[in-house]
C-alpha cells in the first residue's frame, strides 16, 4: 500500500531533499510540495494526500495550517517537521490537530519508520521530546485534579483507550468492539475531557505512561 504525501517547506535544499527521500522510500508518494502555509492548504485541498508534512516556521506559520488542513472535511494525517524542540510548539501543534511531531536532523530510514506509525493512526513524537510533553500534561492534570485521572474511566471508556494506545482507529476500535464509529468518536470526547488531554496522542501517551505496554 502506497502512503500518499504533501510537503511544505520553505527552505528548497531541505524540500527538495526531502522529496527525494520519499521517493526512493518503499511505499510512499509525493503528490506536491509547497513553501508556505496557504500553498499548504491549497495543495492538500487539491491532492488529497494520507499525509501532511509541515515545516513549523514557514510563511504564514506550520500552526495555522496544521489548523485549517485539520478542519478539512476529509484531513490527512498532520506531520510537523522542524527544527524546534520547545515544549510549548509541540503542545501547539497538537492541539492544533498534528498527530506527528518530528525534529529535523532524523536519518531517513527513522524519518520513514516515523511516517508509517503517522499514516497507520498511531501517532509520533519525537522519543527526546515525548517524555518531556507526557511530564508537562502531568503537571497540568496534577493541578487541576488530585486524583488520578485514568481511576474516572468507565470500563468502556478504559476499553478504548486501551486500543488508542497500540494506534487503533476509530473504526478499528467500532469494529472489534461492535461499535458505530460515531459512539467511539461519542466515548473519546469524554475521554480526552477526563484526561485534560488535547487530542488522542496525548491520551495515548497518558495510557503508556499508566499502564506500560498494552497487551
Amino acid at each position: 500500500m502506497t502512503t500518499s504525501v504533501v510537503i511544505a517547506d520553505d527552505h528548497p535544499i531541505f524540500r527538495d531533499g526531502l522529496h527525494r527521500t520519499l521517493d526512493e522510500a518503499d511505499g510512499f508518494e509525493v503528490l506536491a510540495a509547497g513553501s508556505s502555509a496557504d500553498e499548504a492548504i491549497s495543495l492538500v485541498g487539491i491532492h488529497q494526500p494520507d499525509i501532511a508534512i509541515l515545516d513549523l516556521s514557514m510563511p504564514g506559520g506550520g500552526i495555522n495550517a496544521t489548523r485549517k488542513i485539520a478542519a478539512m472535511a476529509n484531513p490527512p494525517f498532520i506531520a510537523i517537521l522542524t527544527v524546534s524542540e520547545n515544549n510549548s510548539d509541540v503542545a501547539d501543534a497538537l492541539e492544533a490537530g498534528a498527530i506527528g511531531y518530528i525534529v529535523k536532523g532524523v536519518t531517513a530510514s527513522e524519518l520513514t519508520a516515523s511516517l508509517r506509525s503517522i499514516a497507520a493512526g498511531e501517532g509520533f513524537v519525537s522519543p527526546g521530546l515525548a517524555s518531556r510533553v507526557l511530564l508537562q500534561i502531568n503537571r497540568e492534570a496534577e493541578a487541576s485534579k488530585d486524583s488520578d485521572v485514568l481511576d474516572d474511566l468507565t470500563h468502556r471508556e478504559e476499553e478504548i483507550l486501551r486500543r488508542v494506545a497500540k494506534g487503533m482507529s476509530n473504526r478499528e476500535i467500532a469494529d472489534q468492539l461492535d461499535l458505530q464509529e460515531k459512539t467511539v468518536k461519542h466515548y473519546m470526547t469524554a475521554i480526552l475531557s477526563k484526561l485534560h488531554a488535547r487530542n488522542r496522542v496525548e491520551a495515548a501517551l497518558i495510557a503508556h505512561d499508566a499502564w506500560g505496554k498494552t497487551d
